[in-house]
């Protein structure tokens, strides 16, 4: 079983770096992984190929990297990657998340048995409040079947495309994807975590962005359109 990783990428050139570098550190490593650039304005396609250009001989020819350019749009972007991706499964992966080590094991475990999966997921913050969100956040994934994509979202690829992909919507994607996917079978839940990034809760506020996130999807849940959503998470 082969996997592709697809990286959906904006403006990360400060996380660039380290996110090379634990791709890197993947034991195994993965077969492909494609970053996807939205268009960013801070240098990140330049300094994606010059950390590449840097890594030892042993590692650039290890994995099948690829840098690619899409159209802004997280979804858009996984799409593009998909498109080029020659895995059998496809693992998405924000630029902010770190996986495990053995991610790749536990994927190729879990597919043996599932078409679809997603990992645990972790606040990378000792915030008492924000360990709380975490188990929030895997507790629901696990009763209801859906994933963020601050979860490492795996899929069959074939299965992927017969969906048609990632939904065209500015917001919401990984959810939609996941309802579409849950009336097919049930996802992987592992326990394995994957961290992310606690950036925004720190930015705008602990108890506002609670807020906002589950307000967020109580009205998609209701119908309100992706759009609209958008210009109140982006505010």
């Amino acid at each position: 079983m082969n996997l592709s990783i697809i990286i959906p990428l904006l403006n990360e050139v400060d996380n660039l770096p380290n996110l090379i570098a634990h791709i890197n550190a993947l034991s195994p490593a993965p077969q492909q992984v494609i970053v996807v650039d939205g268009g960013s304005t801070d240098g990140s396609i330049t300094a994606v190929h010059n950390l590449l250009k840097a890594l030892p001989k042993t590692r650039q020819s290890s994995i099948d990297w690829h840098v690619i350019e899409s159209v802004a749009g997280r979804a858009r972007q996984m799409n593009a990657g998909a498109k080029r991706a020659t895995g059998d499964v496809l693992l998405f992966l924000h630029a902010d998340t770190r996986l495990p080590t053995d991610a790749i094991h536990q994927v190729q475990r879990a597919m043996a048995e599932h078409d679809w999966g997603r990992f645990d997921v972790r606040l990378d913050s000792s915030h008492p409040l924000l360990k709380i969100v975490g188990m929030m956040i895997n507790k629901r994934s696990r009763l209801v079947s859906i994933a963020t994509g601050d979860q490492a979202i795996f899929i069959e690829k074939s299965l992927f495309e017969r969906l048609d992909g990632y939904p065209d919507q500015p917001l919401m994607e990984d959810v939609e994807l996941c309802k579409r996917l849950k009336t097919i079978s049930r996802p992987a839940c592992l326990k394995s975590t994957v961290t992310t990034s606690a950036r925004r809760w720190q930015q705008h506020g602990y108890f506002r962005t609670i807020f906002l996130m589950w307000h967020l999807r109580f009205d998609y849940w209701r119908g309100i359109s992706p759009d609209s959503l958008k210009q109140r998470y982006y505010k």
